[in-house]
């Protein structure tokens, strides 16, 4: 399968702030593919990259085969790009707003399918509303229709979902799966970890600018995951803080590398005077894996 994406060693720095470090990977044509990272990882100058919006400082992308610096203008159709930020004109409806979108890539009289947008990302009722009269949230909706409606056929979403409600939430990633059924490569960034794990096929893990992991996710939760051990108790045994991976009031979370650490750890509560109320073993997710590699790199 030919590359959707394709990202060879990109450094970029800003100052003294190494922003990317030689970060090489592929996104395959079709892919649900999830890029993930802590504040701050590279994630945003990576998909500025993408985008045209910053140049690196050494090394190369490309989307669809067209280089980003190069071939720009081939480069930027094939992208749609959903921000972080709400960005927007406050003068025009949404409408308005999605037909002047459709013109920056030369498209016109394409109603049919703005309206299909309209009614897929439920903005029919707001149509004809002025931008400044929504909500974050459908705002938010708008950002997505923008990124869709010269029908790029990969389409990157940057914190989508940040700050809306359920609802729309539900209804953004129903289409979104029908857009990736029907071919559309997607790119996501989430701080929802749950949301990568089950929208995602192959996952990509950045830390301060640096590739820390590329997988499928079944080979990310079974490799790295180990075993996973919540415990109810009041304090976690010294021996054993480094394995502590988050805290829910007295619910702790341990990540041992194997079975064989489990008795250890109940022969440190037994060590060293403490108690605990419950224990139980869960299968791994993804948030353990992001916790227990950005802890390692870190």
């Amino acid at each position: 399968m030919s590359a959707a994406v394709g990202i060879r060693g990109l450094r970029k720095a800003f100052g003294n702030v190494q922003a990317l470090v030689g970060v090489d990977f592929d996104v395959r044509e079709g892919e649900f593919f999830g890029l993930l990272g802590p504040n701050g990882a590279g994630k945003t100058t990576l998909i500025s990259i993408l985008a045209g919006l910053t140049r690196a400082d050494t090394g190369s992308a490309t989307v669809m085969g067209h280089d980003v610096v190069t071939d720009y203008r081939n480069a930027r159709r094939s992208l749609g790009v959903v921000p972080q930020e709400l960005v927007f004109d406050p003068f025009f409806t949404v409408r308005e707003t999605l037909r002047f979108q459709s013109g920056y890539f030369g498209m016109r009289r394409n109603d049919d399918w703005i309206d299909e947008i309209l009614s897929n990302l439920d903005l029919v009722g707001k149509a004809n509303a002025n931008m400044r009269s929504l909500s974050g949230g459908m705002k938010r909706r708008v950002l997505v229709g923008q990124a869709l409606v010269h029908k790029p056929p990969v389409i990157v979403l940057d914190e989508p979902t940040a700050g809306v409600d359920v609802a729309l939430r539900q209804s953004l990633w129903a289409f979104v799966r029908k857009l990736n059924s029907q071919g559309h490569t997607i790119i996501l960034t989430t701080h929802y970890l749950e949301e990568a794990e089950e929208l995602c096929g192959r996952i990509a893990m950045l830390n301060h600018g640096r590739l820390i992991a590329l997988e499928d996710k079944q080979t990310l939760l079974h490799g790295y995951s180990g075993v996973t051990v919540r415990v109810t108790a009041p304090a976690a045994p010294a021996a054993f803080a480094a394995k502590l991976v988050r805290r829910e009031g007295d619910v702790l979370f341990f990540n041992l590398a194997s079975y064989d650490e489990l008795e250890a750890l109940l022969a440190a509560y037994r060590t060293e005077g403490l108690r605990f109320t419950d224990l139980a073993l869960q299968e791994a997710d993804l948030e353990d894996v992001f916790l227990r590699l950005v802890g390692a790199a870190a």
